[in-house]
């Protein structure tokens, strides 16, 4: 036998070269000619050339945004078992809560938003949008409202109107309400800790985007070693998990935004932007849906056989007061927290070269009513496309105090005839002060800042004309919640245990508004929390 080294093939190669040749040549011999049969169609294609006789798809109806719209008309012509009035956190929530348990029922949800489509996801996401940008855009009045010029009392309120709301700027920050500020709801500690999970996961709460950061861990020991042994990373709403198996993470921000995405894949809703709801209907006593203007400024009327209204804090109070909803509780008990901020630079000569980010929770204690947020450093704490130069001093980009505010009858929201809006419906008013010791603890908080940023090797200096430490106008720190609390009491909350207005069938509330108290933790977390509770109450006692 001639040596397979030898003559025409002179390598390991060309003997494989060959062998492949000879054995596609005895596969043509034995196979058929293919035939292509085309499903739809009579045409068969011979060959594997020619053109492929398909039938042309058209996936209508056809989306005109990037989220599916319903005309406020076509809402008009249903009648929903749950009418959702606004899509920030407490609207997010019990919609994504409503169609994951009731996927597959054939149940009707709609949601409608007073404001447009702004932001695809959190302005945090997106690329065009660095922090400076995105606080250039929150304050234009196209976008958020500058209430508060209106209402002297509370002079810092400024309000989204657009899908998402305000948790498009929000700062993620999600810490849980402490437990003996929890025992004052009237619901059990272990229900509320379910409901904190479930809000936690699926916000993606965790220290992750803080965790291993090298200037988050000096601080922290530093803090530690000088008695502050409470301070932590900051829980924030920031999914970090990294894309794999073709799963890319492209919104790590958490914002309302989301929970409409999570709920367009898992079941049907109705949403409508630039829906203007004035009026609660009611029917024998109980909710019967919602009077709403669109865009056109033509009434509509929508029908639904349960209403949340998940309006903001202010807004929310005044759609019930207009709407004739009794209620001896409704518009008062306004709460926020006070709002004190430091100008402040960290000198890192002797940091690792890669800072990483900053933020730090002091929380709040029984002996402390306030609690205190470091972020930064500046250039590191948002947006890490940007480049970072080497410096030795960085200023921070948040160092501030959040303190308890007191809930009194007095704070409230009422109707101010005086001033109406287009639509006829009286604009909102607010009475608001500090109790005396909401003041004392405003002190504490200035007192106690200077001590905090120097156990952390932090230096207050004011920035031109601006002093170290300043107090913002009520507002300014847009955790305003309360006026349609729970509890148990008609004559001191708006709504029951479940976010059910006291004494109307079928109306519920969510979001802020009806917190009860929150010391002084971010309250996010907690609304989204209390919504999907109230969602599932919706669900379990609908029959289904």
């Amino acid at each position: 036998m001639e040596n397979d080294f030898t003559g025409k093939d002179k390598t390991p190669e060309d003997i494989a070269k060959r062998h492949r040749n000879e054995k596609d040549e005895a596969e043509r011999a034995v196979l058929p000619e293919p035939v292509v049969e085309v499903p739809g169609t009579a045409t068969a294609i011979s060959g594997s050339a020619g053109a492929f006789a398909c039938p042309p798809t058209d996936p209508a109806p056809y989306l005109d945004a990037w989220v599916p719209l319903t005309p406020l008309a076509e809402m008009a012509a249903e009648e929903y078992d749950v009418l959702i009035i606004g899509s920030g956190i407490g609207g997010g929530a019990a919609l994504w809560r409503l169609c994951q348990r009731w996927a597959g029922s054939g149940k009707r949800i709609g949601i409608i938003e007073k404001g447009g489509l702004l932001l695809q996801t959190h302005s945090w996401n997106v690329p065009t949008l660095s922090e400076e940008r995105a606080a250039r855009l929150f304050v234009n009045p196209a976008v958020s409202a500058p209430i508060g010029q209106t209402l002297p009392q509370f002079a810092g309120a400024r309000e989204v109107y657009s899908l998402g709301g305000r948790t498009q700027f929000w700062g993620t920050v999600s810490p849980r309400v402490p437990g003996w500020e929890l025992e004052k709801w009237p619901v059990t500690r272990q229900e509320i800790d379910l409901y904190y999970n479930i809000a936690e996961d699926v916000m993606g709460v965790s220290d992750a985007y803080v965790r291993n950061s090298s200037v988050t861990r000096i601080l922290l020991n530093r803090l530690w070693a000088h008695g502050y042994t409470e301070a932590t990373g900051n829980p924030m709403a920031v999914d970090t998990t990294p894309t794999g198996f073709g799963e890319v993470r492209a919104s790590p921000a958490f914002s309302s935004i989301d929970f409409i995405a999570e709920a367009l894949n898992t079941a049907t809703f109705d949403l409508a932007v630039g829906a203007y709801a004035t009026k609660i209907l009611l029917d024998g006593g109980r909710a019967a849906g919602a009077e709403v203007y669109g865009p056109d400024r033509k009434p509509y009327t929508l029908r639904a056989k349960t209403v949340i209204v998940a309006a903001s804090t202010l807004q929310a109070a005044r759609l019930l007061l207009y709407s004739g909803i009794p209620g001896r509780a409704i518009g008062h008990y306004l709460a926020n927290h006070s709002f004190v901020i430091g100008n402040a630079i960290m000198n890192t000569t002797d940091f690792p070269e890669v800072n990483g980010v900053l933020a730090i929770l002091v929380p709040t204690t029984p002996a402390a009513p306030y609690q205190v947020q470091i972020q930064g450093p500046s250039l590191y704490y948002w947006y890490h496309d940007r480049p970072k130069p080497v410096r030795r001093e960085w200023s921070l980009n948040f160092f501030g105090g959040f303190g308890t505010v007191e809930s009194r009858y007095d704070n409230r929201v009422y109707l101010d005839p005086s001033r109406r809006d287009e639509y006829g419906v009286p604009q909102i008013a607010v009475s608001f002060s500090y109790s005396p010791r909401d003041l004392a603890i405003i002190e504490r908080i200035k007192a106690e800042m200077p001590r905090i940023a120097n156990a952390a090797g932090i230096s207050l200096t004011g920035k031109g004309a601006q002093p170290d430490l300043c107090v913002l106008p009520p507002g300014a720190d847009f955790h305003e919640f309360g006026t349609l609390r729970m509890g148990d009491d008609p004559n001191t909350s708006a709504t029951n245990r479940y976010g059910q207005v006291h004494g109307v069938p079928g109306l519920f509330a969510a979001g802020n508004s009806v917190l009860p108290s929150i010391g002084a933790s971010n309250p996010t977390l907690s609304a989204a929390a209390m919504a999907i509770r109230t969602a599932d109450y919706i669900v379990n006692t609908s029959g289904a």
